[in-house]
Formats: C-alpha cells, sequence, structure tokens
C-alpha cells in the first residue's frame, strides 16, 4: 500500500535529519582544529596525520561496511553509527594525548563511512519506492549541516566557550537530530525492501563489474574534484588571481555557496531529464567554467569559474550514490569508500602538480577529474537505471 503524503514527507524529515547530522557532526570537531592543535601541542606534521586518520578509518571500512548493511540494514547501521559519532565528540573534548585523539578520529572515520552509505542507501530507496527526486536536497541539508556547525563555533567562540562546552552544545543538537531521524517517520518501510523486488534485488547483485568499477571512478573524481576546490581555491585567488587577502575565502564561498543553493533546486532538473543527463551536463558546463577562469585572469572569472564548478557539480555525487544503491549494498559501499579517497588525494594530487608546473596546471587537473566524471558516468549508465 502506497503511504500518505504527509508520511513521505516524515520520511524525508528524517533522511534529511541524518544527512543534517553527519554534516553538523563533522563540522564541529573540524572547525575547532586549531583549538586541538594547541591543547595536544601539535606540529604541523603531527595535525597533518591527525586530520588524515578519519579518511583512513573511512576509506579501511569498506569490508565493514557491507557486511553491517547485510546484517543490520541501513537503518539499524545509520542509527549505530550516529550514536558512535555522539560519542567521538566527548572523546574528542576529553582526549589530552595525540596517540588518544588519533584513535578517536579514526573510529571518527569509520563511524562516518558507515552513517553515509546507509543514509544514502534511505534515501536511495525513498526515491525507487515513490518516484520522487529527493537525493539532491538530502546533500543541500548536509551542506547545511556544515554551515550550521561553523555558524555555531563562532557565536561560541565570541562568547568565550571552551572547547567541552562548545561540543556540549553541539552534542545536544545532536541528539535532537538523531531523535527526530527515529521518530519522525516510519523508516523501517523506506528501508525494507518493496514487496515483489526481490528478484529485481538479485538482479542487481548479477550485473557486470565493470558498472560498479565505473561508478566507484565516477566517484572518485568527483569527490577530487570537491576536495581540490574546498582546499585551493582560496590559494589561487591570491597567487594566481591576485586577489587581496580579504577576498581569498570568496573562492570558497563561490563554490559551495553555489552548491549549495543549486542542491535545493536540481531535483526538478532531475525528473524532468533524468540522472544521466543532469550529471553529463553539468561536469561538462563545470568542466567549461573551470577552463575559461584558467585561461583567462582576474578576480572576476576566478569567482564565475568556481561557481559554475559547484553549481555543475551540485547533482553528480547524489545521482552517483542512487546508481551504487540501485546496483546493490556492496557497489554502495565500495564507491562511498572510493569517494572518500579521492576526497583525501585530491589536495596532493593538486599540490605535487603545482608545486612542478603552477598551480593554474594543478587546477586543470580538476577540469580532467570532471570530464573523467563524464565518461564514467557515459559509460556506466546505459546499464544501470540512474539515467532516468
Amino acid at each position: 500500500m502506497t503511504r500518505s503524503a504527509p508520511s513521505v514527507l516524515r520520511s524525508q524529515l528524517a533522511i534529511a535529519a541524518l544527512f543534517c547530522f553527519l554534516g553538523f557532526q563533522y563540522g564541529t570537531w573540524v572547525s575547532q582544529v586549531p583549538a586541538l592543535q594547541g591543547r595536544l601541542g601539535l606540529g604541523k606534521g603531527e595535525l597533518g596525520l591527525l586530520l588524515l586518520a578519519p579518511g583512513i578509518g573511512a576509506a579501511l571500512s569498506f569490508p565493514l561496511v557491507t557486511a553491517l548493511m547485510e546484517r543490520w540494514g541501513p537503518r539499524r547501521l545509520g542509527s549505530t553509527s550516529a550514536v558512535v559519532l555522539l560519542a567521538v565528540l566527548a572523546a574528542l573534548a576529553a582526549a589530552r594525548t595525540f596517540p588518544v585523539a588519533l584513535l578517536v578520529l579514526a573510529v571518527d572515520g569509520v563511524a562516518i563511512a558507515c552513517l553515509n552509505v546507509a543514509m544514502n542507501a534511505q534515501g536511495a530507496r525513498l526515491e525507487a519506492e515513490h518516484r520522487r527526486a529527493v537525493m539532491a536536497r538530502l546533500h543541500a541539508v548536509f551542506s547545511a549541516g556544515l554551515l550550521c556547525a561553523a555558524l555555531l563555533t563562532s557565536a561560541v567562540t565570541a562568547a568565550g566557550g571552551s572547547l567541552p562546552v562548545h561540543f556540549a552544545i553541539g552534542g545536544a543538537i545532536l541528539v535532537l537530530l538523531l531523535a527526530l531521524s527515529l521518530t519522525g517517520a516510519r523508516l523501517e518501510d523506506v528501508a525494507a525492501p518493496v514487496p515483489g523486488d526481490r528478484g529485481r534485488e538479485r538482479a542487481a547483485w548479477q550485473l557486470p563489474a565493470a558498472v560498479t568499477v565505473l561508478l566507484t571512478l565516477a566517484m572518485a573524481f568527483a569527490e577530487l574534484t570537491e576536495g581540490a576546490m574546498n582546499d585551493w581555491s582560496a590559494l589561487y585567488l591570491k597567487d594566481v588571481a591576485g586577489a587581496p587577502a580579504d577576498l581569498t575565502p570568496l573562492g570558497i564561498a563561490a563554490f559551495s555557496g553555489t552548491m549549495l543553493a543549486v542542491r535545493f533546486l536540481v531535483d526538478t532538473l532531475r525528473r524532468r531529464w533524468g540522472d544521466r543527463r543532469v550529471v553529463l551536463a553539468g561536469t561538462t558546463a563545470a568542466a567549461a567554467g573551470l577552463t575559461g577562469a584558467l585561461l583567462t585572469s582576474g578576480l572576476g572569472p576566478a569567482l564565475s569559474g568556481f561557481a559554475c564548478v559547484g553549481a555543475g557539480m551540485a547533482a553528480v555525487t547524489p545521482c552517483i550514490y542512487v546508481a551504487a544503491a540501485r546496483t546493490g549494498p556492496a557497489a554502495l559501499s565500495l564507491v562511498a569508500s572510493f569517494g572518500t579517497i579521492g576526497l583525501l588525494a585530491g589536495p596532493p594530487v593538486i599540490g605535487f602538480v603545482a608545486d612542478r608546473s603552477g598551480l593554474a596546471w594543478g587546477m586543470a587537473v580538476v577540469v580532467a577529474a570532471m570530464l573523467l566524471v563524464a565518461a564514467c558516468v557515459r559509460l556506466a549508465t546505459p546499464a544501470t537505471s540512474v539515467s532516468g
């Protein structure tokens, strides 16, 4: 029996609460990196290793995530991993030594990977069951969670609050989001198989391995793009575009702000055009915009190019998650894990190229990555239902 519109809305709100939870939890602790560095007395090398720990934990968690998805299902896995992420904040607030903080953040990475797969599986299931494109908006809520966490950090810092006080306030907000995710909708219905769908699920596991490989590569290149833009856009404005220091943060704002706004709107285009067309058009437009910025000079063209990347890539990772979820839980886990690897690998790759050929050439790697996303999606989606 099809659920009523209010019930579907409650499902969307509950799943959105998980997306917001993950963004807010990550933004809460990462915004306190300077305070953690000072408290633990870390040098640059130790700080770099500390920041790498969550990514390593997430990248190595693929077998665990796959096993837990099969044993527990996305609803239980999502709520359990959210509780672990709450505990991570408390443990990080109490950590007084580098090894303890390193271990805590490695656990954070594993829990992030679990929640990432679980919430995207639920979002994809909601889309498939009710034929409503909502995944891009769910990812926009994740971005909004990051933004709210940054604003809370600023407010607590301005009020003279300590790191434990900040984490306590953040933890209270996370508890409310977790409660919403558990009580705001009948998530069992979202996560459970649709009656009569068993045959299609078994067929999905029989898809050629090449489809999963292509989706995995597409996600890795897409996350490489996002990581590179977040880490290098400000420096590009300073060193290449010649922007004054007070304007360099506009690079991140142009990219992430545009991506956030477009994610709230792009599900309409997904319903009208289908995921495949949206991804191919978006990546092509993003690559063209950034190429134009690299071939010209000045602050204006650079900001326009970064905004094009944010707008064009807004729907890419949500659509890939949907395609991977339809392929199977193992594919979704693999795609999410390699997305983390791409996010980690992006900034160092750009830095390596920039060190030898200049930052403009380093950013050209981002253009290549976006074109590779388009190529992988073009090859993969004829064999899947992502094309819409």
